[in-house]
């Protein structure tokens, strides 16, 4: 029977910049945030603190940080960072559902088989051991006997260790849809015989998964060596972690696989709705859409998804339903065709698949079966006859950051932007022609400590290859670091020196005296003045002075002249 478990999802019809899209169930008090290409660790940091956040978490291939948000100000604090330029998105960690409808065992033994043609296309090839297909799900029963001689380590994301027993049974009955042991003697037979199974927990007991242990089990996958990753896991919400994480597959050369899930709606669900996963719906024994089949133009191909008998948790076997058994169908033919050909990109065997599918309902792409039903003989057939098409054609490169005839200092980022008409391999980034570093994965970026370079001009140049050997013309950009001067303060607290020049000291002063001086300083001399008595008789802004003094009206005495100097610090001698 259907099952009675559904996620409750709001879809709101317009983008909002740097939110996720609103939608179902998430972990509360969590958020998941990516840090933006030039973002320092101080900064995001600070913004952590400042909002009372822990980082809980760290996907440092897609830069998205699991991070704790106190439940109180969960709405205030989401809106913060949304506005905080060092991240690019935020939003919650979502929750995903196996997409699980056991049915009554009363149909044929392994029809599907017998509808994608199976045991012709085994005519010519079972598969094999270089194209390991990861199973993100619930775990696999390692002891059964149609899987234990395949399966091989894997990690469980739940408990954070190596032991990926089965926890629900789900992921046992994915897997060996996808791969048991076939033509033992034993059970049931795979779609793809030779391939090992990588099993890799995200979905407790309860069948639900967050996001993040997915998009974390997606990264595992590709960087222990899954060329084809299959998840029967489902969640109503967008998620820009969970999309990175598939373009991270993607742009690393892996094929994901994701069921389309079982609510008979056009809504979108994910993984499957994300731009570089394959979305797989179900179709019955007659070629029928599934009763309970997801639809919509997001839908890439189908498969055979009701009353599949397959492998069951304990030892056993049983019969299963839904979208969950569709896609592992695909996974394992994938896999079962690529190492025929392993020399083939992960493009070349999505089109292959796609091109072999059987038209089903309206002619061509349609939005209830996409691009057809799997065909694994047809599949064969193409793949062994295949010739692949000469790539010739360059990809294109553009640096995004620094700007030409910057000035930069300190640590900077150099990223870019590239595009190939069928994959950007990777991307160098050279300063004066010497290689700086090498990004395979989008978005492309290098790290520079200009601290270490001397002052100048500097060339940065950014180079995008794809797999046939097929490079850019270089993209360049001239940087300026400037000499870096340290300034030092210098207190000028001297007074300037002040010479009288006449008359002299103690002489007897005629009609008319003229008084004369003088004054020297290291920073300029802006002001002389001349006294008589403490009283002032002349200014002068020079370092030089004379004052004519008619004495002829003076009483006999003695009389003091006195001249003081004011130097641009103030100082006064």
């Amino acid at each position: 029977m259907l099952s009675r478990k559904t996620i409750l999802s709001f879809f709101i019809l317009f983008f909002i910049t740097s939110t996720a899209f609103a939608g179902g169930p998430f972990v509360k008090g969590e958020l998941l945030v990516q840090q933006t290409v030039k973002a320092t660790k101080a900064n995001v940091d600070k913004a952590m603190k400042d909002n009372g956040c822990d980082i809980l978490e760290d996907l440092p291939q897609i830069r998205v940080k699991r991070i704790r948000v106190p439940e109180k100000n969960f709405d205030k604090v989401k809106a913060a960072l949304a506005k905080n330029p060092n991240f690019t998105f935020v939003e919650e960690n979502f929750i995903a559902q196996g997409m699980i409808i056991p049915n009554d065992p009363s149909f044929y033994s392994q029809w599907h088989h017998t509808k994608i043609m199976s045991p012709s296309a085994w005519e010519l090839g079972i598969g094999s051991t270089a194209i390991p297909i990861a199973v993100i799900d619930s775990g696999v029963d390692p002891d059964h006997p149609d899987l234990v001689a395949k399966l091989q380590p894997g990690f469980n994301f739940l408990a954070n260790n190596n032991d990926t027993h089965d926890v629900l049974g789900h992921g046992t009955a994915v897997a060996g849809s996808a791969g048991a042991i076939s033509n033992n003697a034993t059970g049931v037979a795979g779609v793809a015989w030779a391939n090992p199974i990588m099993p890799l927990v995200v979905l407790d007991s309860s069948n639900w998964a967050t996001y993040t242990n997915i998009s974390n089990a997606i990264i595992y996958a590709v960087n222990n060596g899954a060329k084809v990753v299959n998840i029967s896991i489902g969640g109503s919400s967008f998620s820009y972690t969970l999309d990175n994480a598939i373009n991270y597959a993607w742009n690393n050369g892996v094929l994901v696989f994701a069921s389309a899930a079982n609510y008979n709606t056009s809504t979108p669900y994910y993984p499957a709705a994300c731009s570089n996963a394959v979305a797989v719906a179900a179709t019955d024994s007659a070629d029928n859409k599934a009763s309970f089949s997801n639809y919509g133009d997001w839908i890439t191909i189908t498969a055979p998804g009701v009353s599949i008998l397959t492998t069951n948790n304990g030892g056993g076997y049983g019969y299963w339903s839904g979208t969950s058994f569709s896609s592992p169908i695909t996974a394992g033919l994938a896999a079962l065709i690529w190492s025929a050909n392993p020399q083939l990109s992960h493009q070349q065997i999505l089109e292959i698949l796609k091109n072999s599918a059987d038209d089903l309902g309206a002619t061509g792409l349609d939005s209830i079966f996409g691009h057809g039903r799997v065909n694994a003989y047809s599949a064969m057939m193409e793949i062994m006859n295949y010739q692949p098409v000469v790539d010739s054609e360059a990809p294109s490169v553009t640096t995004t950051s620094p700007a030409d005839n910057e000035t930069i200092a300190d640590t900077i980022s150099i990223s870019a932007t590239a595009n190939d008409n069928v994959a950007v391999e990777k991307v160098e980034f050279r300063i004066n022609g010497t290689l700086l570093a090498t990004d395979t994965s989008a978005p492309f970026a290098a790290t520079w400590n200009t601290s270490e370079a001397t002052s100048g001009y500097y060339t940065i140049e950014v180079k995008a290859f794809d797999s046939s050997g097929n490079s850019s013309p270089a993209d360049s950009v001239q940087v300026i670091i400037e000499e870096i001067i340290e300034v030092i303060e210098v207190i000028d607290n001297l007074p300037p020196m002040v010479t009288i020049l006449s008359p002299s000291n103690g002489s007897t002063l005629t009609d008319k005296t003229t008084v004369t001086a003088s004054a020297a300083d290291e920073n300029g001399v802006a002001e002389m003045k001349i006294y008589v008595d403490g009283v002032l008789k002349t200014t002068k802004t020079a370092d030089s002075i004379i004052w004519r003094w008619n004495t002829r009206k003076l009483s006999s005495g003695t009389y003091e002249i006195r001249v003081e100097a004011k130097d641009s610090a103030g100082n006064i001698g």
